[in-house]
């Protein structure tokens, strides 16, 4: 048997090398890995809704009419209710009933000194104030009983009933508005819608009538 020589065993080694590379050229590359898609940008939110607990603005805000003698502060605070759309006088607010001039709470007159609203002396306190309208004209009314509800009148209660003068806007007016006004007379002032009444307060010396 002949012996293999150096350069034959050679020979061999590349040509097994060769054969195992055309074999596995065969092979079937691997999938690449597909391409990962950039995740897509959220829709712009909505702004957000208000919390369930969140206070809203009342319909019908407090407010404060007030003026000021030798220092001493004189006021009314009420209730402001708005229009909307609705008829107001001889609607929302009947002719012939006693109103509570406001929204809410009882609207209060509160004075540290005594007063005269038309002709009708008002002694130094606290006091509920309604309204008596009326195609005719319309009544003041001061009542002696305070912290109560708008709506709970009660005429054993009333120190006076004054007349007021009636006059028609020169616009519309959205929310009641109730004003002193200092003068000589001060006026005491209320506007509604197309409406509006004054009656005159003045503040007599210390020991007069």
């Amino acid at each position: 048997m002949k012996r293999m020589t150096p350069i034959s065993r050679a020979a061999l080694a590349l040509a097994a090398t060769l054969s195992l590379a055309a074999c596995s050229s065969g092979t079937p590359e691997a999938e690449p890995a597909p391409a990962t898609e950039a995740p897509a940008t959220p829709a712009a939110q909505p702004q957000a809704q208000a919390q369930p607990g969140a206070q809203q603005a009342p319909a019908s805000p407090r407010d404060t009419a007030e003026m000021t003698y030798a220092g001493e502060r004189i006021y009314v605070d009420y209730g402001r209710p708005s229009v909307r759309g609705r008829t107001i006088m001889g609607g929302l607010v009947p002719y012939g009933q006693v109103w509570r001039t406001g929204a809410n709470a009882a609207t209060t007159l509160v004075t540290p000194r005594d007063i005269r609203i038309g002709d009708t002396p008002v002694p130094a306190g606290t006091y509920t104030l309604y309204t008596l309208p009326a195609e005719s004209g319309w009544q003041l009314i001061v009542n002696k009983q305070t912290g109560q509800w708008g709506t709970q009148y009660d005429q054993a209660q009333d120190l006076a009933r004054i007349p007021m003068r009636v006059e028609r806007t020169s616009a519309p007016v959205e929310q009641f508005t109730i004003q002193l006004m200092a003068g000589s007379p001060a006026s005491l002032v209320m506007e509604w819608e197309n409406t509006r009444v004054s009656v005159p307060v003045t503040i007599p010396a210390p020991g007069g009538a």
